[in-house]
């Protein structure tokens, strides 16, 4: 298994739950480890320290609700995510998942695509805590002044709507690093604004427009990255 990849524990008695899951998010690129009931992943979490705990709440043992209050009342713990996977009946949940100290929780059954999205949320959020963006990029011929929402261009400062200037910057904040249309869309927009691609595509162009056609290039059926010539 490589190192260095976002950890992810994953905790529910059903098999077919846990593969599900577990196949998701190893196609994403996360290191997954699960374990079958409450007692279990307390005693995963502090052999493999995850960003993120998903779990179920009904479990032998040891059920999800005990095993989140645990977690939080330990201090070498208490500051991981716990994300509550909850039947549609039990209504009960949600609110008693908070009262326990939850973070977060996803009904079943699992969407894949829901699941990823609230999970990059909540590892940008907590990512955020830790590392804070730079108030500017610099490349030289190209400047991005993000506490301006200024971008200089070969010494010359352009003002950008806003969500030209958050794409331009998201983009930057990676350079070569290609970003897939959902990623973008994620990152820029937000998961609750109904966005088409043809939306990213319209403000690219509009970018490059102003940057001489430089910087932002196009990866076939991917999406796509900044580059510095």
């Amino acid at each position: 298994m490589l190192k260095g990849l976002p950890k992810i524990l994953v905790v529910d008695d059903e098999l077919d739950i846990l593969e599900l899951i577990r196949h998701t998010l190893a196609k994403e690129g996360f290191e997954v480890h699960v374990a079958a009931n409450g007692a279990q992943a307390l005693d995963q979490t502090s052999k493999v320290n995850p960003e993120i705990i998903l779990m179920d709440v009904m479990m032998p043992v040891m059920d999800g609700m005990e095993a989140c209050r645990q977690l939080k009342e330990n201090p070498d713990t208490k500051n991981i995510p716990v994300v509550f996977l909850t039947a549609r009946s039990e209504e009960f949940a949600e609110l008693a998942g908070f009262e326990a100290g939850a973070d977060d929780y996803i009904a079943k059954p699992i969407r894949p695509r829901v699941l990823l999205s609230r999970i990059k949320a909540i590892l940008r959020r907590r990512n955020a805590l830790h590392t804070p963006e730079p108030e500017a990029i610099d490349f030289g011929v190209l400047k991005i002044d993000r506490e301006r929402f200024v971008v200089e261009f070969e010494g010359k400062a352009l003002q950008f709507p806003r969500k030209e200037f958050e794409l331009l910057s998201f983009l930057a904040s990676r350079p070569g690093r290609v970003f897939s249309r959902d990623e973008i869309l994620e990152n820029v927009w937000g998961n609750e604004v109904l966005v088409v691609d043809r939306t990213i595509d319209v403000h690219v162009r509009k970018i490059r427009e102003k940057l001489n056609e430089r910087f932002i290039y196009t990866v076939k059926g991917v999406g796509y990255k900044f580059e510095i010539e």
